[in-house]
């Protein structure tokens, strides 16, 4: 990892945040002119869901509060480094993290079609990103893990069949078995698919977390 990255990582350490890929902007990017990288970042497993639960955001009643801690954190290190934050969050518009995340060659389309990442497997998510006006060298271009997974265990892991279908997400059967007693396995744990990738069963994001953002995505 180059210098300047390290310098991130070191920061972002401190909030249990890890720099999950970078990339150059480009234009379309939806930043000022002048930035040149754009760094991402996400959660650092295991340790982040009790540090971030720990945090203000999450005792004071308000709603949202990781996308708050998300802005806080992340906001006040763009500050810190002279750059600009970004987040998934607060559109439309919305900030393409799904391009940046592919750009930063750690990130891939899985046969599920959701994104993989070398570290997260199919458990990545971003909280965030900072644009810097320095211009880092790309990260050395890497193949895919799903290249190498021979069972490729996601492929078959949902219950209805609602991921890794020819004509795309079935959106409409993965919630109707979310409202089922046998879907309270997705609801509490995670997303049966995404648990599935060895890459994320190594990662160490806890049930308490995925539970959480399902009851986001399904309330």
């Amino acid at each position: 990892m180059m210098p300047a990255l390290d310098a991130i990582a070191e920061r972002a350490a401190a909030h249990r945040l890890m720099v999950m890929g970078h990339c150059a902007v480009e234009p379309g990017d939806g930043l000022p002119e002048g930035f040149a990288t754009l760094v991402l970042l996400g959660p650092a497993e295991p340790g982040f869901w009790p540090h971030v639960t720990a945090e203000p955001e999450f005792s004071d009643g308000h709603a949202d509060p990781l996308d708050r801690w998300s802005r806080r954190v992340i906001g006040r290190l763009a500050c810190a480094l002279g750059g600009k934050a970004r987040f998934p969050f607060g559109g439309p518009p919305h900030a393409p993290f799904l391009p940046w995340a592919q750009r930063s060659g750690r990130a891939w389309s899985s046969p599920v079609g959701m994104l993989v990442h070398d570290v997260a497997g199919l458990m990545v998510s971003y909280r965030g990103a900072i644009a810097l006006r320095d211009a880092l060298p790309p990260a050395p271009p890497k193949p895919s893990p799903c290249k190498s997974c021979a069972e490729k265990p996601c492929l078959n892991a949902c219950p209805v069949g609602a991921l890794g279908r020819a004509d795309g997400y079935d959106t409409a059967a993965c919630h109707g078995f979310l409202d089922t007693r046998t879907g309270m396995d997705c609801m509490n744990a995670g997303c049966a698919v995404r648990r599935a990738c060895p890459l994320s069963q190594s990662y160490g994001r806890i049930s308490a977390q995925s539970s959480y953002h399902m009851s986001l995505f399904h309330p």
